[in-house]
């Protein structure tokens, strides 16, 4: 696609070239603004491969613009060309509002330049970027920004909820207590509600509905790319990497009843997936009612240059895409080693970034947690699952929990790999928190204003003896006990570990475990009732991690003189050890070297998932608690439990 200038607005000596795509648009016009007044307009030139261009003498940064499409409008064959909707850039870097849902952006011919953000020329500022903070077998933190800071009493009033929030002292301080490695902001680019929510009073808290992919949402980073660059290169000085969440998977433009906003008004049937043989229908394999069709040359270049600007301009250590089979689908199927997949990993600015993936949607073939191509690291809901059932007190999965702890290898070696690319968690932004998988046995989104219809109906959850809210202490002491044992776990586990902001002082979302729609004291994290007895054992396990190598190396777990089991005994499991069905106990003993000493050492894990104290017995002499000092061959496992030693 050759052209001199890239897509977007670029700053030249002498004014400005605008360049955007469409290979069926007859006509598309550029808009000038001051504010929502519009100054003036000029029709692009159409050029080679669909690119209509222009170059403005006197155009200088801080402009605003949009653009406006011509063409047949004929949804019935996939035209959606309405020159009555202004339409954002695709690559639009900063944009002067947030979206809001308005009925304007679905009828045909209703002018919608007062509502819709318009684009703000930005200069580029590339940095010299570093080498990433974060490396595979490291502590993620998931941070939905405007919930993480808007109740921290440390943070000034006008900056909780953003960006910058983030580098406050006192954030970067409890991120180092317990030990963060890398900050996930789950979606920071511009979003759109959903349609449905205005009506009912409700806002898109999480941005999982984005309309333009690199410009920043204005609520969150109202100084734009320059707050986000400032807030990494904090967290960098203090040992922190940042992850961006992003999605790529659809748009908020939603299904054929939805808004034009950008990618739908300017080539309706070249961005988005349609059913072969039936333009009309939009592809749902994301549950959203589009799906971006990323396998488009068009497309894959609007996702490589959004990926190489973050990282270009602001230092980003890596990415998480969410429902990333998308990026890797074709008209046919998932193909992992081609297309947009490949790209990514093969660009220069992205060698060596941390790439994460969702490794699920909803289209056919979607679950492809195992098959995405190394080194995407991919989120492990099958360990989820399987150690949430092990505490619940399910039968016969003592050997699935080793499995998970091992990292995972029936899934992560079926392409010949040696290591795990397991991000293992047992809780994240979808779903319940950690405190409410103990504490209520169903979903509860009344709230939400769909009478409990929406979200995942089985949760593999546990409430304690009664459902939610108590101020019976034996209820709420059992539900820190099982908070503290899943974290245990959770950091006990070979590969990369995910914890979700709040989860390491029990925070709660009233058993609401489809919060999206919730930007209120539902998702808050109230930073006044987290528990710091568990925040104290979040960091005593993130230490832990760090002084012993066995946790968090990504080599598979082998049995040849890496990995023991263990029967309570302290003898090795036998077969009948691993298939009984009600064990409640399993000792995993590791060997690695000792960061502090430099020795090789052993470390024992002991499990009690029962509500009984067990003796349990350690191979060997010289043992030690990892809680206090003194020898030990025996040790009393609380019920509930998981508790670590060191051979001396």
């Amino acid at each position: 696609m050759p052209h001199t200038y890239p897509l977007g607005a670029t700053l030249t000596p002498d004014g400005t070239h605008f360049a955007i795509w469409s290979s069926t648009a007859e006509k598309i016009e550029l808009c000038l603004f001051d504010n929502d007044t519009e100054t003036a307009r000029h029709t692009l030139i159409r050029g080679n491969e669909g690119i209509h261009h222009i170059t403005l003498p006197g155009i200088t940064a801080g402009q605003r613009y949009g653009f406006r499409a011509h063409g047949t409008y004929d949804p019935d064959h996939g035209l959606w060309f309405d020159p009555s909707k202004l339409l954002v850039d695709p690559y639009a870097r900063e944009l002067d509002r947030p979206f809001r849902h308005d009925v304007r952006l679905m009828r045909f011919g209703e002018d919608t330049a007062d509502i819709v953000p318009k684009a703000i020329l930005t200069p580029a500022a590339p940095i010299n970027v570093t080498s990433p903070k974060f490396k595979p077998g490291g502590f993620v933190y998931e941070v939905a920004v405007r919930p993480f800071t808007m109740l921290h009493p440390d943070v000034p009033e006008e900056q909780r909820g953003t960006i910058a929030a983030l580098a406050h002292p006192a954030i970067i301080a409890h991120l180092q207590k317990i030990g963060v490695d890398a900050i996930e902001l789950m979606p920071i680019t511009a979003w759109i509600d959903e349609r449905h929510l205005p009506p009912l009073g409700l806002t898109n808290g999480w941005g999982y509905n984005p309309v333009a992919f690199m410009a920043l949402d204005p609520r969150l980073c109202p100084g734009g790319i320059t707050e986000l660059r400032e807030t990494v290169a904090k967290l960098h000085d203090a040992g922190i990497g940042t992850i961006l969440d992003l999605v790529f998977n659809h748009t908020g433009e939603s299904d054929r009843y939805g808004a034009t906003l950008s990618m739908r008004g300017l080539d309706n049937l070249s961005y988005y997936r349609h059913l072969p043989d039936a333009p009309d229908v939009l592809v749902n394999d994301t549950g959203t009612g589009n799906t971006v069709a990323c396998d488009h040359p068009v497309v894959q270049r609007l996702i490589i240059d959004t990926l190489r600007h973050f990282v270009s301009e602001a230092g980003i250590d890596g990415f998480r895409f969410d429902l990333a089979p998308v990026l890797g689908r074709t008209a046919n199927a998932f193909v992992r080693d081609g297309g947009t997949l490949s790209a990514i990993l093969a660009d220069d600015v992205m060698t060596d970034r941390i790439m994460i993936a969702e490794p699920w949607d909803i289209g056919p073939g979607g679950y492809q947690l195992g098959n995405f191509p190394a080194p995407f690291l991919e989120w492990n809901d099958r360990a989820r699952d399987d150690i949430r059932r092990y505490w619940r007190g399910d039968h016969g999965l003592t050997g699935t929990l080793a499995s998970a702890l091992a990292g995972s290898s029936e899934i992560f070696s079926r392409h010949g790999l040696t290591e795990t690319r397991s991000v293992n968690f047992l809780a994240a932004h979808d779903g319940f928190t950690l405190m409410d998988l103990v504490s209520h046995q169903h979903k509860h989104n009344e709230a939400n204003g769909e009478d409990n219809r929406d979200g995942h109906g089985e949760n593999l959850s546990w409430n304690n003896g009664t459902e939610g809210a108590t101020e019976d202490p034996n209820i709420l002491d059992n539900r820190r006990r099982d908070v503290i044992a899943l974290l245990s776990t959770l950091f006990a586990s070979r590969g990369t570990v995910m914890l979700t902001a709040g989860d390491e002082g029990g925070r709660s979302q009233r058993g609401n475990n489809n919060a999206y729609c919730q930007d209120n004291a539902i998702t808050w994290v109230d930073w006044a009732k987290l528990d710091p007895a568990i925040i104290a054992h979040t960091a005593f396990l993130a230490r832990m991690r760090r002084r012993f190598p066995a946790f968090a190396d990504t080599a598979f777990l082998t049995g040849a003189d890496d990995v023991a089991w263990f029967s309570a005994s302290g003898a090795a499991m036998t077969v009948e050890d691993w298939q009984r069905g009600d064990a409640a106990t399993l000792t995993m003993v590791l060997a690695k070297p000792d960061r502090d000493s430099g020795r090789n050492v052993r470390v024992a894990v002991l499990f009690n998932r029962g509500h009984e104290t067990v003796a349990a017995d350690l191979p060997g002499n010289n043992w030690r608690t990892l809680a206090y000092a003194g020898t030990i061959t025996r040790m009393e496992l609380p019920p509930r439990s998981v508790s670590f030693a060191l051979e001396a």
